[in-house]
């Protein structure tokens, strides 16, 4: 039921800091875990960070630990990935996913594990 719009990417020069936005649609938002996941042309889509529905858990892709922060506020339908020190291999496309909170957490670092997906947004780092 829930539909996914991402927001915030662009071009920026390495060590940039944008913030993404994913802002969902749906009466039930609160109970999905939510994820970050980031792609390259001709590349595999790779796992880059998930929050829980109350945000009290999170997880994240090794490279970006440290750097990158998701964040949720269920009271706005909103989703956060906090990018700092961007390193030009971070350029991807950026996709905002939502995962039925029947799996266990530690499982949302698999794609197949979200049923709902935006349509990206593509964040490019210039050095």
């Amino acid at each position: 039921q829930v539909q996914l719009v991402e927001s915030g990417g662009g071009l920026v020069q390495a060590g940039g800091s944008p913030r993404l936005s994913c802002a969902a649609s749906g009466r039930t938002f609160s109970t999905y875990h939510m994820g970050w996941f980031r792609q390259a042309p001709g590349k595999e889509r790779e796992f880059v960070a998930t929050i829980s529905w109350n945000g009290g858990s999170t997880s994240y892709l090794n490279s970006v630990k440290g750097r990158f922060t998701i964040s949720r506020d269920n009271a706005k339908n909103m989703v956060y990935l906090q990018m700092n020190r961007l390193k030009p291999e971070d350029t991807a496309v950026y996709y905002c996913a939502a995962g039925d909170t029947s799996h266990p957490v530690y499982v949302m670092i698999t794609p197949r594990f979200y049923d709902r997906w935006g349509q990206g947004t593509q964040v490019t780092v210039s050095s």
